[in-house]
């Protein structure tokens, strides 16, 4: 589902990931820790596409992001879920209209985007919220918007960047419940964190990285 052979990145000076390899099968649920600026965001915007490495390939579903056009690109990243580390929520929007955007963007019919959207709304627990703006919702709220934006695409892959970094325990473990019965759907899931509260007692695959390399990969 995803390859990475001998990939690296530098920003500048300054290096992201040392000609890393990764593979991640389809199915598999992954968490991807290390301190910060350890290559984390970086390993995940790669995955997405948002950066392009400077040396080696990155193949998503056996499709070499090297060598697609841009459209090509665009179509790919609607079978990819990102959720960010600051939700990157409109809040202008309705609770509704941002998790809808999602699917307008991509040219669902409206009758679609209606149903789909409440569908997933109602898996994350918001359905009494849709018409509510995201910052009258708690930080949890926000992140399960965030989710809900992420997954009504029904994305082959969900890729998230510290989804639990602004949660208290209670949150974090709503949180990860949720990401789990995501998976549970077939959904591949990649996780990026450095809370060592999340991995304690974890059975999923842990990749760490420390100054862009792979230090460890325990399953």
């Amino acid at each position: 589902m995803i390859q990475l052979f001998h990939v690296s990145k530098n920003f500048g000076p300054s290096i992201a990931l040392n000609t890393i390899d990764i593979k991640i099968a389809k199915g598999e649920f992954v968490f991807v820790t290390g301190p910060s600026g350890a290559g984390k965001t970086t390993l995940l915007r790669l995955i997405f596409g948002a950066e392009k490495p400077a040396t080696g390939h990155i193949l998503i579903n056996a499709i070499n992001l090297n060598r697609i056009s841009r459209s090509k690109l665009d179509l790919l990243r609607r079978k990819i879920g990102f959720v960010f580390q600051d939700f990157k929520l409109l809040p202008k929007k309705t609770v509704f209209e941002n998790v809808a955007i999602a699917l307008e963007v991509t040219g669902f019919r409206p009758k679609v985007v209606k149903k789909k959207t409440h569908q997933t709304l109602r898996l994350v627990g918001l359905a009494e919220k849709e018409k509510a703006y995201p910052l009258s919702l708690s930080g949890g709220e926000q992140q399960r918007v965030a989710i809900a934006r992420a997954i009504v695409k029904d994305p082959l892959i969900l890729l998230a960047d510290e989804p639990t970094g602004n949660l208290d325990p209670d949150l974090t473990r709503e949180i990860m419940t949720l990401f789990k019965n995501i998976h549970q759907r077939g959904t591949t899931v990649v996780i990026a964190t450095h809370s060592r509260q999340l991995l304690e007692g974890t059975d999923c695959r842990t990749i760490v990285l420390n100054q862009g390399n792979i230090s460890g990969d325990t399953r």
